[in-house]
């Protein structure tokens, strides 16, 4: 069985997290981030073992549109507070 544990991408005011088991591999959220701050990655794998995404956290400026276009609820993006 594939370990679909989310991955985790954290930086000051800001986390992402992916959600391999979720993941098809669709490429949207790569499409439509502004910030082209999402590839698909080398290594993990989603739910069809198609490539699943991975996040540059330091490009990424936390705009939630990956979230709002991903039809499989792959991503979840959050805003916190800087400490």
């Amino acid at each position: 069985m594939k370990d679909f544990k989310p991955k985790e991408y954290k930086d000051k005011g800001k986390s992402l997290t992916v959600f391999h088991g979720l993941c098809k591999g669709c490429g949207l959220c790569i499409a439509k981030c502004p910030q082209k701050a999402i590839k698909f990655s080398e290594k993990d794998l989603g739910v069809y073992s198609t490539p699943s995404v991975e996040i540059d956290i330091n490009k990424c400026n936390a705009c939630g549109i990956c979230e709002t276009v991903c039809p499989d609820c792959a991503l979840k993006v959050k805003k916190t507070k800087n400490v």
